[in-house]
């Protein structure tokens, strides 16, 4: 198993897994200065099952953060908080359900970015970051988040929505103050209402999803969903060509359009899977 961040102005890496009888990935990622910031408060992470054991017992895991803006310190919270989740996956128990797992992981990094920012100032610092992160085993991918890092499932060319923008306009949708239209352009779509370092314990957001052959999970922060949507997405990433091209593409559009905040994804297909049922909370696998 590996593992990899990448809080540098333009990064990107891939990898394809040996054809098998179980799940099967490829993926691609790749984190943009944009065309205003001077830093990078993005990172990326990653954790790859080298052998058919590891993609049994562990599977593969892909996290990405966004240090909040204008805070202090906002890229050494995405990356105190990466390095925790890949740190932790890769500890993790053989067998271990992803769900559990990635509740515990986030809310342990929750702690690693409150305890990085009071010893960066004992007095008070204001290190935040979001967060989303989805672990693959199986015919399985489970999606955690917190803040409003986006992922996204594309299947047969269309885009579904994954996670829900942790953000007080979305709040305001959800409790029907606003519409979901007033929401893309109310100032407040970008103030969190929740993040990694804001307090002491965290709520994160974990949900479970099968996934096919051919499916298509993209991860990424708001620089790039800010400004392309989950159609244009789907469009560029879903037709079956080259994940490391189509990353750049959803990138050079982001800049082109806005590109006032760092953009970054990470691009997963998947290419095979080894259906599985479950028994008591364990998978078991079918014929």
């Amino acid at each position: 198993m590996s593992s990899s961040g990448s809080a540098a102005a333009t990064a990107m890496a891939r990898y394809v897994t040996k054809p098998s009888v179980m799940m099967d990935v490829e993926f691609a990622q790749l984190s943009d200065l944009g065309r205003v910031r001077q830093g990078n408060e993005d990172y990326l992470g990653r954790v790859t099952a080298d052998t058919p054991e590891r993609a049994r017992s562990h599977g593969w895991l892909f996290v990405l953060a966004d240090g909040v803006g204008g805070h202090d310190l906002g890229e050494v919270a995405s990356k105190t908080a990466v390095e925790s989740v890949v740190e932790g996956f890769r500890k993790a128990a053989e067998g271990e359900l992803h769900p559990g797992l990635l509740t515990t992981l986030v809310r342990a990094a929750n702690v690693r970015v409150l305890d990085a920012g009071h010893a960066a100032n004992p007095a008070g610092s204001r290190m935040a970051t979001t967060i989303v992160a989805c672990a693959l085993r199986h015919d399985r991918a489970t999606i955690a988040h917190v803040g409003d890092s986006r992922c996204y499932l594309i299947r047969r060319g269309q885009a579904t929505l994954l996670t829900r923008d942790h953000t007080l306009a979305s709040e305001h949708v959800r409790l029907g103050i606003i519409s979901a239209a007033d929401a893309s352009t109310a100032e407040t779509r970008h103030l969190l209402s929740r993040s990694l370092g804001s307090a002491l314990s965290v709520s994160v957001d974990v949900s479970e999803h099968q996934v096919l052959v051919g499916d298509v999970l993209l991860l990424c922060s708001d620089g790039l969903h800010g400004s392309v949507p989950g159609s244009e997405m789907a469009a560029v990433a879903g037709n079956g060509g080259d994940l490391s091209k189509s990353a750049q593409r959803l990138v050079d559009i982001a800049n082109q359009r806005d590109g006032s905040d760092n953009i970054s994804l990470q691009i997963i297909r998947v290419r095979g899977v080894e259906r599985v049922g479950m028994y008591r909370g364990r998978p078991y696998r079918l014929p």
